[in-house]
């Protein structure tokens, strides 16, 4: 790769400008019709490097490959995956990403809103960044590295794979989701269409980390209603659903149990949004753990402590209903150590020190994982995700191409 030109960090800076927020308040799918902008593109620009069958489907999905040129026949078939929406917990409208070439590590005040300043005291991680090509946004929005990052890594490395023909490999898939940020991202995915073996997710952070195990995620919808009245004639008579779930909230533990309070593989329920009117009130939570059995064990405690709550108020009923979001990637990937074990050896013959880590959420792989496609996550430098201190270093994208050249030729010597 010594004279390959790469061409990650300018695909990533065009892709950070195209608005792909997704809605969580949304029926449609995509959760927004925006995503759509950015897969016509990524469709176009496939199809310009010659992997000319490139389409979107109906839902937003980018479907590619690139076949085989080795003389093996047996070699398995391998996908990589990014997503292209950014999560709603921050603007993705008027992205403006900013290069800041060499950095020399001082703090970078961002233009837009000059509070937002980002320092090595508050990301660690960039004390091993002075020297990047580093990307921020402007102050106003999040960056999108969260996946534009991966999605730039892919197409360079498809990219390098057309003009590379004395680059042997075997049959390489490619798929873009929508609605990751929003646990879609695989609702309406077509198995056949994807059409590998195994795969990878390039939407990891630091500069080698490997994840082959994720949380196992529930979600819980609570329904509180209370007794109305009109507030003016109401004495013993009204009880308010609003406050009784403020009771509700109040009795969870507070120095346990949450996101705040737990790190490693401890698990949490979480309560992400609230919303009512004095006769009904409605709880949304999420409930995570590294193993699965536990999400039953959180969900009785939690409905232990509704029924105990509810019960000191006549009147008031409640409803409590779990659904699955996802499962731990590692129940499966377990079966075949080796789809890690190779992304370490990449790693190491691109030399990059290999960092396998645990995520704390889930990607598009834990639910593919269950699909049929064992599917472990790679790096690509995105950090600070979800906020408007986002930042991704060209260096680190680069790398990650590198690992993933390095991991299909594994792959295809394996075979």
């Amino acid at each position: 790769m010594s004279n390959y030109q790469h061409t990650v960090k300018d695909r990533f800076v065009k892709y950070a400008q195209i608005d792909t927020t997704a809605d969580p308040n949304s029926t449609t799918f995509p959760s927004s019709m925006k995503q759509k902008d950015l897969a016509k593109v990524l469709v176009e620009e496939l199809k310009a490097i010659g992997v000319n069958n490139a389409e979107m489907d109906e839902w937003g999905y980018v479907y590619a490959s690139i076949p085989s040129n080795s003389p093996k026949n047996d070699i398995p078939k391998i996908c990589f995956c990014a997503h292209m929406d950014t999560a709603p917990d921050c603007s993705g409208t008027n992205v403006k990403p900013i290069l800041h070439e060499k950095w020399d590590g001082s703090p970078i005040t961002l233009p837009d809103d000059t509070t937002q300043i980002i320092t090595v005291e508050r990301h660690p991680y960039l004390k091993e960044k002075i020297g990047d090509d580093l990307i921020t946004a402007s102050g106003l929005t999040l960056l999108g590295a969260d996946d534009k990052a991966g999605v730039a890594c892919i197409m360079d490395f498809a990219h390098y794979v057309l003009n590379n023909p004395d680059y042997i490999h075997g049959h390489i898939s490619i798929l873009f989701t929508p609605d990751e940020e929003v646990g879609r991202g695989v609702d309406h995915i077509d198995m056949n269409r994807v059409n590998a073996d195994y795969g990878y997710t390039l939407d990891g952070g630091v500069l080698g980390s490997l994840e082959d195990e994720s949380f196992s995620a529930d979600a819980v919808t609570i329904e509180i209603t209370g007794v109305s009245a009109h507030p003016g004639y109401a004495k013993n008579k009204l009880v308010n659903s609003l406050k009784v779930a403020s009771a509700f909230l109040d009795a969870l533990p507070k120095d346990s149990w949450s996101p705040e309070t737990t790190e490693g593989r401890e698990g949490f329920v979480h309560p992400v949004a609230v919303n009512g009117i004095m006769e009904k009130t409605t709880i949304q939570f999420i409930i995570r753990d590294h193993i699965t059995a536990k999400l039953t064990e959180y969900e009785d405690r939690l409905k232990a402590i509704l029924d105990e709550t509810v019960a000191n108020y006549p009147g008031v009923v409640s409803t409590f209903t779990a659904k699955e979001q996802y499962r731990n990637m590692k129940e499966v990937i377990q079966e075949v150590p080796f789809v890690t074990d190779y992304a370490i050896t990449a790693m190491e013959n691109a030399g990059i020190t290999p960092k396998p880590v645990i995520i704390r959420g889930g990607t598009d792989g834990s639910r593919l994982s269950f699909m049929g496609l064992p599917c472990p996550n790679l790096f690509t430098g995105e950090m600070a995700i979800h906020s408007k201190h986002e930042y991704v270093s060209v260096q680190d994208m680069e790398k990650a191409v590198k690992t993933m050249i390095e991991l299909i030729t594994i792959w295809e010597e394996k075979a």
